[in-house]
Parts: C-alpha cells; structure tokens; sequence
C-alpha cells in the first residue's frame, strides 16, 4: 500500500470573523492520501477560501501563501520522510528518532508535531580554559566531535584562537536548541577535557526594538523573547569600549522574566525620559548554567543639547553717554551659545532685539562646540533686551535658551568697576565662568543702593566635578554596578581631602553626590565594601566648619547630609557584623543583641534579633536648624543614627555621658522629624541612669529608630510647681463642680420658675457636667508614660470633647443673653432654645472631634502626640490642635463681644442722671458683670492664646504660664462662686433647706420692717 503524508504550512492565513475584524495567522495542514497525487495538485487545491468549523462556530479562512514543509512516503512498512529545502529536522525528531541531519529519514515521524521548524542560523561563542595541560589538536577534534555527534542542526566549529591552556571556539547551527542538551553537552565536555568551558549563543533570542530614531525625553521599550524557562536573565548597554550593566534606576526601568502559557520567557527595559546617554547597542541575555543566550538591537536617540552656556560680550551694554542724543549711538555685541559636542546635526537659529530669527556662525569641531553671532544693540530704552537661541534636533524638538544683557541708561545708583566686575546697573546680576582650572561660575549682585553684594560660587574642581556626573550617571541605572559605586566613593573621598574643595561649592557638590548616591541605592544593590571610603568622604565633610554662607544655607546643607548619610547605611548591605570608625563617624553594625558603643554613647534595644546599624555623628548637630528650643545647645554636639531591618517599633535606650547639670538647665532627649525638619520629642524621654551613682550618664528612651541627640535648655520653666498647682486645682475644681450639680438639684424646682432662670441653669448644668468630665479626663492623662496608646487616644477624644461642649454651651449662654438686651419686647421661647442649644451644645462638638479625627488619620497625620495625651501643633495652621483652638477662639471672641454689650447697656441706663454716686454704682455693676461672667464665658482661656504667640525664653512666658494654670485648673471653683452663690434665689433657697424655722423667722421680720416703711 502506498500513501503519502504532506505536512503544508499555510501562511499569512486570512480569517474573517463574523464582526468582520481581521485577523492574521499561521496554520499547519497534514494530507494524507493513498494514491498516487503530486503536491503541487494539493497546493492548488487548497489555494482557495475554506470554512472551518469550531466549536464557537464557523470561520471563512481566505489563504494566501501556501508552502510544502515536509513530505513523507509509507510504503508497506518502509517509510521515507524529508524536510523542503529551508527546513531542518526539528529538536523532537531529532532527539526522540535520531533524525538529525538534512538527509531522509527511514523512521516513522509523520505523527510528531512539530515535524520540520524553518532554519535560523545560531551561532555559538565559547571558550574553553583547561584545569591542567595544554591545548593540542586532539582536543579541537574532541570538540568539534562533541558537537557535531550531539546537537541538533550543526553546520560548523572552528577554533578562532588558542594559547597555552585556552581556545576560543565557535559553532553554527541551523535551527533553535535546546538549552538543557546544550548545557548537558558542555558539563560533559569539562569532565572529558578537564576543562571549564562557557558559551554564548546569538539566535535562540528574539528582540524587538524601535526601528526608527526615537525622540529625545521620550520612553522607549526593548523586549527579548526566549522559548524557555531560564535561571536569570539581565541587559547591558555596550558603547564605545564601554560594556554597561543596566539595573532599576530613574531612567533604567527592567522588567522581569514574564512567563506565558507556552513557557516562554520575555524581559524588557523601559528608558525613562531618555537623552543621549541612553543610545547604544542593547544586549539582553537569559543564563542557565554554563549557557547564555544574547541578542542584540540598536537604539538611536534624538539628541538635544543637555546645557546651553550663553555668553555676551560686553555683558554691561553703557549707553549712558547716549541718554542725552536725539540718536543712541548702538553698542556692538557678540553672543556666543556653548554646547557639548555630539553626532546630533543641529539646526541652530537665533532672536536678538530687533531682528528676525537668523542663523549664526558655524562652530569648528572639537569637545565642545561654539555658536557665535555679533548684532548690535540700539541703546533706545524701549528695546529689548533679550538674545535666544534655538537648537532643533532631526525628530523636530528644539530647546531654547536666553540671555539678557544688562543695561546702563543714567549712571545713578551703579555698581563701579572692582577687579573682574564691570560697572553694573544696580538690581543687575554679572555671571563669570570659573578660573584656575575650575568649572561652574560664580555671580556677584549690584544691590538697590549702588553697593556690590557678597560673591556667589558653584567653581569646583575638574575631578569632583567627574566624580558627580559619575554619580548622576548611576542614579539612572546604566552601569551602576559595585564596582561604579565604589570608584565614586573613593574619588570622592580623594576630592575631600584636598583643600580645593573644602569651600562652600565643594562641599556642597560633595554633599549632593552622597545624596544622589542614597537615591540610587533606594533600587540599587550596595555592598558593604564601600563603606570605608563613603565614611571617610562623609568624616572629611564635617572636618570643615562650612563658613562663607548664611545660617539658611547652611541648615539646609547640614539637612541633605543628614538625610543623604542616614539612606546610605541605612541601604548598603553587610553580612554580618562591621566596625569602622573614622574621625567624626563611628559606625556598628551589630546582630541579634544589640549593645554596642559608638563615641562612648552605648545602645541598646529591648527587640532582640534582625540586624541593627547606628553611627555616631560628630559636628553636625549646631549646623542643624533647632527650632524646637532655639536657646538649648548640644552637650557634646553629638547624634546618633539607628536604623534596623525590618519593623522599628521597639525601645532603644541610649546612655549618653553628659556631666551633671545645675538647677538652670534641663536635657531634652529628641530626635529629627523629617517632616518638620526639626527636631522633636515626641516618643522620646529623659532618664536619669541608676547604675551610674555619679549623675554624669543620662538615658535617652524613645520608641522609635531614627537620628537621635541630647538638647540642653538654658533655663527652663519648673514643671514640678506647675504640676502641683495643676493637681491641686483639678481637685478642688471637681469638688467644687460636684457641690454645684447637688446645689442645682436641690433649688432647681425653685430657681427655674422664669423662661430666663430656665435657660440660665440649663446652661451652667450642662457647663459644670461637661467641665467635671473634662477635668476628670485631664486628670486621668496626667501621666501619659503609664499610659497605653490605646488609653491615651481615649483620654485625648475625651478631653477634646467635653472641652468642646464645654465652650458651645457657654457661647448659648452669651447669645441668650445678648438676646434678652437686644429683643426686649420678642421673648425666646423654651422650645426653640433647647433645640437650637442642643445642636451646638452636642451636635457641633461631637462633629469637629469626629471630622478632624478622621482626617488625621485619613491624611496619615498625628491626631494626638504619645508623651502628652493632647492634641498635636505642627506649625502655623498645621495640626489636630486648630481643630480646638479656633472652635474655643471664636466662642471666647464672641463672649468678650457679649459682655462688652453688658457693660455698655449698663453705662447707657445711667447716663440720664450723671450723679457721682449713679456712676459708683455703675462702675460696682461692671466690676460685678466682668467677676460673674468671666468664669462662665471662659474668658480666662484666652490667656492661652498668648502662650502661642510667645517664645519660651520670652520674659512675660513664665508670668503667662503661670496664670493660665491657676485660672483654670480653680474654673470649677470660679463657676460654682459665681453661678450659684452669687445667685440671691439660690442662697434664699439653700438657707431655707438648711434652717427652716430660723428662715421663717427672718422673712417675718424682714416682711414687717417693710410694711412699717410703708
């Protein structure tokens, strides 16, 4: 029986969808007949539209290309089979029935799927370093024999160079292999040849690139595909005698191996806002054991000039000779544009005062290229004064840059001549490039008034100057390797020494590099290797007192150092432990137990295990801005930077050796808030250290990690006086508060007869009910370091609350009250009071502590600070605080207001008559109004604001202090003298109760007095 089996590949196969969307693909199609029937016929048959049925339904298939791949011949049990010229045997046939080669293959593989793959030409780059011998001709055969007898496809291996114990080989092959034969055939080629050999592969790898030049700050993608699961995968950027590792940095953005349902494995790099340091050959590469697989694509980038250095001369246009002529004589100018040079071909093009866009002179070539054009300026004060010019780059992008000259018209108020420079008109800014060999520039003001203000420089020297761009070049991904990393380091630490850079420009550029070093490390791995030289570049630093600048730059300077050095240890990895101690940084990296020394201040840690690294900090501290207590000082100008892996919630205890302290100084233990920028005690508390006897060891205890110090007031208020009046008045408040709510109970059915008695002592009850429970409150939180955070946030919402309530119903007191004078005639109605009070009364405070609370914690801000139990002040307007001062401001304001009213109603009566004694009386009745009112409109509280807007070491703070403690720790006492006794219905009442017969008797005889008056 004869029958044939041909394999057909259907190509570019049209499919219409019955939403008629067009889709493109692939097929593969067995015939299989049992007559005699040439190929050719079945490709005409098939050369047609075909409907195919699925089981979603039906397919018309339109067929355009069809191509024979394979074809084979069954004859009763001998069967025949051949590829078409273009393919090869695929790796299934190859390796499961020993067909390999191109010639026929006598074993039945019609059924293996896929039969024949098309050829692509891969290519095999390997070397081969021998553990013992040398290199001979026998091991070239060896070789060539392995991989002509092992791998599927192989066309040729040639030896491309050798030397005593190596070779350098490579092979061509003609379709995709399998790694893991590969991989196998190479360990077996060590053990046979004592040997060591590595390969790389070019083919096995898809890659796909933008074909064209991609815009300048545009995003572009690589992608690589590789039809097998592998070990790890990486891209390098290869230039110019240059081979650069790519990882995760601003512009560099990797994407992982991405597995799909076929296993194949696809990686990608993404060039954030990519410039000219992005174009190159990028090579992607997939390793799995001793093999490599690689694929190459260009990528070109549009180019814009990075820097534009403009230049005019003369800077200063004079044409104050000219202000008196009917015509300015012009003054000639050359303005010259400085770039780096590159491949880009620029169309370059410039604006000047009174002129169109023209092209200037052509630069000659060289490291750096120099535009030049020469025009002339009119001297006519409506002119312009500004030049421009416009670099436009192949894709159409242009960047410009501008530079105005300086103008003389009337020679007042001028800056004169002083060495380089020239005579400037005043409010007028003369930028120089740097001498001696340096780069950058350096500028100097003419003031308002005539006079030169003080020399502006960014000069720096060529090295550190190499060592930041360096450093710029890292941040984005592209060869930041630990190698790139600790070149910067040493160069830097190098630069530091040297007295060239220990100006302001120096140390600022150095600074900026450890900075620009912390941001990469937040993606990039940094090993501990480069610590040495990174701690001696950041110990020379503070060797030098940063002088030339103002107390603002140098807080800010002093900040970016610590910020830059706290990321770095916090970021570099170390194994194990490490020890390094440099002249103003003190290093420990210490595990399991924490109990290390650094600068003779021990740490410890109460959460045992993870790994913890602190560094002591010499001369840095009195740099810092201290806003937290700008007349403390830093004991030993020491702090101290913690940080551990993972969680930080745990209690470090620092025992810092500080001399005993007289009673006019008082330490705080703090640390630096990176959102205030300052720094804080919140978490942190001072102790004095038992097992020191002689006082001269104080511990620091805080909950958290982060840089610590120890701040030494000058002076101080005394807390342990403010804390004993505060007892004491909260007691005698509470006391006072309950007696008042017994009193109300017992007269309330006889003082309350009146709507006004009625409102009046609805009022002062709920006033006195919500001051005791605030009071309470207050007192309870008295000590916050006994306290849990969950109880202290309790206390806080409570202590917020009824303080709250508090005021709302003292401010519907006041309006009642106001309300009474104004509308004589139009009485307020019981109902309508108590409703209208009730909502501010209870309403308004629980929404403001409720609103504000969900907010911080919204926001992720602090609704309340740990070591106080009360609300937090972050600065002006910033901080759960304002949602209890201005509530509280605007009921004292109005009730100030209210009283005011009071009083001038009180003068007004008794203006008619003018008596000496009705002004007496008068002036008794506003003493009496401001006495009685002040306690239950909350008038004393205002003094609070006054702690606000005094500093601490303001003389007046402490007489402010202390009155606002005893006014309103005794408001209890205040409101139960003035609300109730003070009240003459309540005193007749209370009498009553408490001597019946006794009163009877004394209303008699003061009934008959009046009757006899009569």
């Amino acid at each position: 029986m004869f029958s044939r089996v041909s394999l057909i590949l259907i190509g570019i196969a049209y499919i219409y969808y019955q939403v008629n969307a067009l889709d493109f693909g692939i097929a593969e199609l067995e015939v299989e007949n049992n007559i005699t029937m040439e190929t050719q016929t079945i490709l005409s048959l098939l050369n047609m539209s075909v409907s195919i049925q699925l089981e979603s339904g039906s397919l018309n298939v339109t067929i355009s290309e069809i191509e024979l791949v394979s074809e084979c011949f069954l004859i009763g049990d001998t069967t025949s089979c051949n590829c078409s010229v273009g393919y090869s045997w695929s790796n299934e046939v190859c390796y499961n029935s020993s067909c390999c080669t191109e010639t026929t293959c006598t074993q039945n593989v019609a059924h293996i799927e896929p039969l024949c793959v098309a050829k692509v030409q891969v290519s095999i780059n390997g070397s081969v370093t021998l553990t013992s011998g040398s290199w001979d001709p026998d091991k070239t055969t060896k070789l060539e024999s392995a991989f002509r007898s092992r791998l599927n496809g192989y066309e040729s291996l040639n030896v491309t160079g050798s030397s005593a114990a190596t070779a350098d080989f490579k092979a061509v092959v003609c379709i995709k292999l399998k790694t893991s034969v590969l991989n196998q055939l190479l360990e077996d080629l060590m053990v046979n040849l004592s040997a060591k050999v590595r390969v790389d592969t070019v083919g096995m790898v898809d890659i796909t690139a933008p074909d064209d030049i991609v815009s300048y700050k545009s995003s572009p993608t690589l992608e690589c595909t590789f039809e097998e699961v592998t070990t790890s995968t990486g891209w390098k950027l290869i230039r110019e005698h240059e081979h650069l590792e790519l990882t995760d940095g601003t512009v560099v953005t990797l994407t992982k191996c991405d597995i799909d349902s076929k296993y194949n494995c696809s990686i990608a790099v993404t060039l954030n806002e990519v410039t000219g340091s992005g174009s190159g050959t990028y090579e992607c590469r997939f390793t799995f054991g001793s093999v490599t697989h690689t694929a190459k694509a260009k990528l070109k980038v549009s180019l814009l000039p990075e820097v534009i250095t403009m230049k005019i001369n003369p800077p200063i246009a004079d044409c104050s000779d000219s202000s008196n002529l009917e015509v300015p004589v012009p003054v000639p100018v050359t303005v010259t544009a400085t770039i780096q040079n590159s491949n880009e071909s620029y169309n370059v093009s410039w604006q000047f005062p009174g002129a169109e866009l023209s092209r200037g002179s052509e630069p000659a070539p060289g490291d750096i290229l120099v535009y030049s054009v020469r025009s002339v300026f009119s001297c006519e004060e409506s002119t312009a004064t500004k030049w421009e010019v416009s670099f436009k780059n192949q894709k159409g992008q242009t960047k410009n840059e501008s530079l105005d000259i300086l103008v003389i018209h009337v020679s007042k108020n001028v800056c004169p001549a002083e060495g380089i420079w020239p005579k400037t008109p005043n409010g007028g800014t003369v930028i120089k490039q740097c001498e001696n060999g340096k780069t950058g520039y350096k500028s100097r003001t003419c003031g308002k008034d005539g006079v030169w203000q003080t020399v502006f420089t960014s000069c720096i020297s060529k090295e550190l100057k190499k060592v930041l761009n360096e450093a710029e070049v890292f941040k984005t991904g592209i060869g930041a390797t630990q190698e790139a990393a600790m070149w910067i380091f040493e160069s830097l630490k190098n630069t530091t020494t040297s007295k060239s850079s220990n100006d302001y420009a120096g140390i600022n550029a150095s600074i900026s590099i450890i900075n620009i070093m912390a941001s990469g490390s937040e993606s990039i791995t940094l090993k501990e290797e480069v610590f040495d030289d990174f701690l001696n570049a950041a110990s020379n630093l503070l060797a030098n007192n940063w002088t030339g600048v103002n107390e603002s730059i140098t807080n800010d300077m002093s900040l970016q150092y610590l910020y830059g050095v706290e990321n770095l240890v916090k970021n570099i990895q170390v194994n194990n432990t490490l020890n390094i101690y440099k002249p103003n940084l003190d290093l420990k990296v210490s595990k399991g137990d924490c109990n290390i020394s650094v600068f003779d201040v021990t740490v410890k840690l109460t959460e045992t295990g993870g790994q913890v690294k602190t560094v002591g900090v010499r001369n840095l501290m009195h740099k810092l801005n201290n806003s937290f207590k700008p007349t403390s000082t830093a004991p030993h100008n020491l702090l101290l930077i913690v940080t551990k892996n993972g969680s930080s919630s745990t209690e470090i205890t620092m025992d810092f050796p500080i001399k005993e302290l007289n009673d006019a100084q008082k330490l705080h233990c703090v640390f630096w808030d990176t959102n205030k920028k300052d720094w804080s005690d919140t978490g942190c508390r001072v102790e004095r250290d038992s097992n020191h006897t002689d006082g001269n060891h104080t511990l620091c205890k805080c909950n958290h990690l982060t840089s610590f110090a120890v701040l030494m007031s000058k002076s101080d208020t005394p807390n342990l006086d403010l804390d004993t009046i505060t007892y004491v008045g909260l007691a005698v408040s509470i006391c006072s508060l309950v007696i008042l709510l017994i009193i109300e109970a017992l007269v309330w059915s006889v003082v309350v007869k009146t709507d006004l008695s009625y409102f009046r002592h609805t009022a002062l009850v709920n006033i006195a009910v919500f001051l005791l429970l605030a009071d309470c409150s207050f007192l309870a939180s008295m000590s916050p370091e006994n306290l849990s955070a969950h109880l202290c946030l309790i206390l806080t919402l409570c202590k917020h609350l009824f303080y709250l309530a508090m005021f709302s119903w003292m401010l519907c007191m006041s309006v009642m009250l106001i309300h009474r004078l104004i509308f004589v005639f139009s009485p307020l109605r019981k109902r309508v009071f108590m409703f209208l009070s009730s909502i501010v009364g209870y309403g308004c405070p629980v929404v403001i502590v409720g609103i504000s609370y969900v907010y911080c914690r919204y926001n992720k801000k602090e609704y309340y600070k740990k070591d106080t139990c009360w609300l937090v002040f972050d600065g002006t307007l910033d901080g759960s605080l304002y949602s209890f001062l201005l509530p509280v401001g605007t009921v004292i304001f109005t009730n100030l207001f209210s009283m005011a009213v009071v009083i001038f109603t009180l003068v007004k009566s008794s203006a008619p008559d003018g008596s000496k004694s009705d002004e007496k009386e008068t002036f008794k009745s506003i003493i009496k109004v401001v006495v009685f009112l002040t306690p239950v409109f909350g008038v004393t509280w205002g003094i609070g604001f006054l702690l606000q807007i005094f500093n601490e070491d303001h003389e007046a703070y402490p007489f402010i202090l202390y009155s606002f403690t005893i006014l309103n720790s005794f408001q209890g006492l205040f409101v139960m003298l003035t609300g109730v006794f003070a009240e003459p219905k309540v005193r007749q009442e209370l009498l009553k109760r408490m001597d019946k017969g006794k009163y009877d008797t004394m209303m008699n005889s003061t009934s008959a007095s009046n009757t006899k008056e009569r």
